[in-house]
């Protein structure tokens, strides 16, 4: 490995304390300008992709917190018909605390704002509620309105999966995880673009630095059926841990039968119990108590 040492120019060798600049790629070493790092390019090559890819998965593979509810502040079920996107304020809370709102006030009202919601007769006011947060740049009104257009018929909107691969994108770039993972998957199953799991890839590893779950266990299933089991079995364990149940059975078989790449006892007994936490950690009498009403049957 090159010397890590980079107060100096790598390739002149001129000190120049502040004013070298570090290799944006791999930041082991420093350049004075861009004609020195041209000149140090081929040198540098191998060691630089190596270590890109180094920090690179140490991003990819590292643990991300639960996003909370703004009430309760437990952790989001993961399950999205568990939770609403409130067009009011932007935020998206629990449908236990919606439903403790409902029965504790009688009021129908957003729990963190107390604004009633937009009138059942007209979509014009949820679509104004909507383009004020999007003129704010809340990127969850970018990935909801994506939503809206995906489906189609929405707020008597069409069906346009160009327009809604445009706002997912958007709602990624400003940190919504979900409108990457979407957007990955208009490209895995060619809705508006042209089918590209190499593509699809890159959005799921996107939207999987940024907390979204789903997008870690699609990342697990890309790897194994790519044949880069370590890797598969990485994002699965991540996965679980984070409470997701399609990555758990995975899991399971791997543990029992999984030839390619096995998982240790203790690796296994440590992922089962951090899924149970997880799993305790999302659930309050609310909750039940609002998944047992069907109240949010339609959600």
């Amino acid at each position: 490995m090159e010397s890590s040492t980079i107060d100096k120019c790598a390739a002149c060798g001129k000190e120049g304390g502040d004013s070298l600049k570090a290799c944006t790629a791999c930041h082991m070493v420093k350049y004075c300008n861009r004609e020195c790092q041209i000149a140090h390019r081929k040198q540098h090559k191998k060691e630089c992709k190596k270590r890109a890819a180094e920090l690179y998965d140490e991003k990819l593979f590292t643990k991300i917190e639960h996003e909370e509810c703004p009430i309760c502040m437990m952790p989001l079920p993961l399950q999205n018909n568990q939770s609403v996107f409130m067009s009011c304020c932007g935020k998206t809370i629990c449908n236990g605390c919606i439903f403790a709102m409902k029965m504790g006030e009688g009021k129908d009202i957003c729990p963190f704002c107390r604004m009633p919601p937009p009138s059942s007769e007209s979509d014009e006011e949820e679509m104004k509620r909507i383009q004020k947060l999007i003129d704010n740049k809340n990127a969850e009104a970018f990935h909801q309105l994506a939503g809206y257009y995906a489906e189609g018929g929405i707020n008597g909107l069409p069906q346009d999966w160009v327009k809604a691969n445009e706002l997912y994108l958007k709602g990624g770039q400003l940190g919504c995880a979900g409108g990457y993972f979407n957007l990955g998957n208009s490209y895995y199953h060619g809705r508006g673009v042209q089918m590209d799991k190499k593509k699809a890839k890159e959005y799921y590893e996107l939207s999987a630095m940024n907390g979204y779950i789903h997008a870690r266990h699609n990342l697990g299933v890309s790897e194994w059926e790519a044949g880069n089991y370590d890797r598969a079995v990485k994002h699965f364990l991540l996965s679980v841990r984070a409470g997701n149940d399609d990555s758990l059975e995975n899991v399971k078989h791997i543990f029992k039968h999984g030839k390619n790449r096995a998982i240790t006892k203790n690796e296994y007994a440590n992922t089962l119990r951090a899924y149970q936490k997880i799993k305790d950690e999302m659930k309050s009498d609310e909750r039940d108590k609002a998944a047992a009403s069907g109240m949010f049957s339609n959600v």
